[in-house]
């Protein structure tokens, strides 16, 4: 959901400045696009499409999210030259580390599950499987390893709308504002070339 956020806010502010400038919203060219859409399908067939959402076991989804996020990194690596890529690269290390050190999935502490889920009994869950079905486990803050890492901050207290994240998903976050932000502004191409024709005098 931050990401969701982050993503709305960057169209919205680089439209903005897109639109201040008198300039196109138009990216600049990202290498490997295709990557994004393959490192969705495991995440999308382990935890959100139905049919094979029930049959996977937990070793599958749990290798389809560290696929998916190697994937991902791969993706931001091979654009860590454009605006937000660092940013976003280094929240996909940060959370594939805690997923990896945890057994695949990204860990969450009872209290905050607790928090997530108020007035719903704890037999509903438990300790040390997943939560929901998705990508999170929920595990005690003394057995998760790189616990700094993981899914334990907290939007507002609203009735109607909680949410945990990691301090990952907090720079993909501000990574994916960055380069939203970044694609309104004057691209790189035609402003070396402006100072190009500037020095020539035309």
């Amino acid at each position: 959901m931050i990401l969701v956020l982050a993503v709305i806010a960057g169209l919205a502010a680089g439209f903005i400045r897109a639109k201040i400038g008198k300039r196109a919203y138009q990216p600049e060219h990202l290498k490997a696009i295709w990557l994004v859409l393959v490192a969705v399908i495991p995440q999308w067939l382990a935890f959100s499409f139905s049919p094979t959402r029930s049959a996977f076991p937990d070793w599958v989804a749990s290798s389809a999210l560290v696929l998916s996020q190697a994937i991902l990194l791969l993706f931001a690596v091979l654009n860590w030259k454009t605006a937000g890529f660092w940013l976003l690269g280094l929240g996909l290390v940060m959370n594939l580390l805690v997923i990896v050190a945890n057994g695949g999935f990204m860990p969450i502490s009872p209290e905050t599950v607790s928090w997530l889920t108020p007035g719903i009994p704890s037999s509903l869950w438990s300790v040390g499987e997943r939560f929901a079905g998705g990508k999170d486990i929920v595990l005690p803050v003394e057995s998760t390893l790189f616990y700094f890492l993981s899914d334990h901050f907290r939007s507002p207290d609203f009735d109607l709308f909680r949410v945990a994240f990691s301090l990952g998903d907090i720079f993909i976050a501000i990574g994916a504002f960055w380069l939203l932000w970044a694609i309104g502004g004057e691209k790189r191409g035609l402003r070396a070339q402006e100072n190009s024709n500037g020095s020539n005098g035309v």
